[in-house]
């Protein structure tokens, strides 16, 4: 495990593991994020306390809750990142294309449940386009992914995952934008 830069997928899969979270780590990540990008706070909650994730009697070690509050802190810089650097945690790339694509969806799934879970009132405010790219995201987490061409099927998963990059960036913006208490002024 790594103790400084990025928290990584294979680190959050060795996390997930050792509390035995019965998650996958694209769907953990995605989660944190859904829950970020919807307006949560972690102030004064564990991650997994806010995102309601219970190990099998397995507590967190002083170590891997420092572990997951870098990964809460990545994802909040990352999703308000002006240089757009955002991006979901995967399995790397030369990882099989099935496996990839399994964890586009589980991400997905994970981005809807945690978004949810924010439960805020800009939820309500969000634009049209937010509204569908919410409906866009659901329908990514329903999707089994058919293979024929490796090419095209690797070209249609950056796409997807290029969507999935901004629509969480976007939704993070908007939630923000209607949440009094992210902002500390008022003009």
């Amino acid at each position: 495990m790594t103790t400084t830069g990025p928290v990584e997928h294979d680190d959050i899969d060795a996390l997930i593991m050792r509390l035995r979270l019965g998650t996958e780590a694209s769907e953990l990540h995605g989660s944190l994020c859904g829950y970020l990008a919807g307006g949560g706070s972690l102030r004064g909650t564990s991650v997994l306390g806010a995102l309601q994730l219970e190990g099998d009697g397995v507590d967190p070690s002083p170590d891997d809750q420092a572990l997951l509050q870098r990964l809460a802190d990545q994802c909040e810089a990352e999703l308000a990142d002006p240089e757009l650097g955002f991006e979901p945690s995967l399995p790397a790339d030369d990882r099989p294309l099935s496996e990839r694509a399994d964890a586009m969806v589980d991400w997905c799934r994970g981005f809807l449940g945690g978004f949810g879970l924010a439960g805020t009132a800009a939820h309500a405010q969000l634009s049209e386009e937010a509204q569908e790219v919410l409906r866009d995201l659901g329908t990514v987490a329903g999707s089994s992914f058919d293979f024929g061409n490796e090419t095209e099927d690797e070209d249609a998963l950056i796409e997807v995952q290029e969507f999935v990059r901004v629509a969480a960036m976007l939704l993070h913006t908007e939630s923000a934008a209607h949440d009094p208490s992210a902002s500390g002024t008022v003009h």
